[in-house]
């Protein structure tokens, strides 16, 4: 009896892109690095800022250059993580490419400017975009928000919101870069209990701002802590006002 011989099909075609969320805190409020793509497809619709992988450039690598080249933010003030890779096949009518985001965070950043194939860069406050208010291309809504939930997670187990702030800061400072990713109003008296009690997340300078009413304001900068223990949860360690 004879075997009928399955011949396997050659591999579908794939191309290696990044994509990045960069948050800050702008006025007290979160906004989100956007860029106006220039090229098809969704020309002229907002959208992450990304690209292709070239041959032979490692991933972090492509991130950090892609930044440069459709931002002009310098990658140097930035806390950069990978975050998450997007495969689905029908992400892009361009074909088979899978996305590798990352995650930006930095302090007050500057006006971007746009550059290759993005025809404007801006910062946009994350919640026009929760509420609908402004649609992206492709599928980065859902990377913006599994950017914002790292984000979130990340300031209740880490240190990492002193990235947004610029030094020296304020407990104030602190507290309102919390309140601005996490969406919530934050007790003053018990935040700033909780972080004084967490050896190495703020070290005081031994100076002050002087405020334009009331009394001032110590001053600290990053300390040598990474973890929290206990953590800063978002419910429960630290009450809402």
């Amino acid at each position: 009896m004879s075997k009928t011989v399955h011949q396997r099909r050659p591999p579908a075609s794939l191309t290696a892109a990044v994509d990045l969320v960069i948050f800050t805190v702008r006025d007290g409020r979160l906004h989100v690095l956007l860029i106006e793509r220039g090229n098809m497809p969704y020309r002229g619709e907002a959208a992450l800022p990304g690209g292709f992988v070239r041959d032979g450039e490692a991933l972090d690598a492509a991130a950090r250059r892609e930044l440069r080249e459709e931002t002009g933010v310098a990658d140097d003030s930035l806390h950069l993580e990978q975050l998450h890779a997007y495969g689905d096949p029908g992400r892009d009518p361009r074909g088979r490419i899978i996305s590798i985001a990352y995650l930006a965070l930095g302090p007050d950043l500057p006006m971007p400017q746009a550059g290759t194939d993005a025809s404007a860069a801006h910062w946009t406050p994350v919640s026009s975009i929760l509420d609908g208010q402004i649609t992206l291309a492709f599928d980065h809504e859902k990377i913006l928000r599994d950017g914002l939930e790292r984000a979130r997670s990340q300031l209740e187990h880490t240190t990492i919101a002193t990235a947004f702030c610029m030094e020296p800061f304020t407990i104030a400072d602190l507290r309102q870069i919390y309140e601005a990713v996490w969406g919530l109003p934050l007790d003053p008296s018990n935040f700033r209990r909780k972080v004084m009690k967490t050896e190495g997340f703020v070290i005081p300078i031994g100076e002050r701002r002087l405020p334009d009413v009331g009394r001032p304001a110590g001053l600290f900068r990053r300390g040598l802590a990474e973890t929290l223990t206990p953590p800063l949860t978002r419910s429960g360690s630290v009450d809402l006002m």
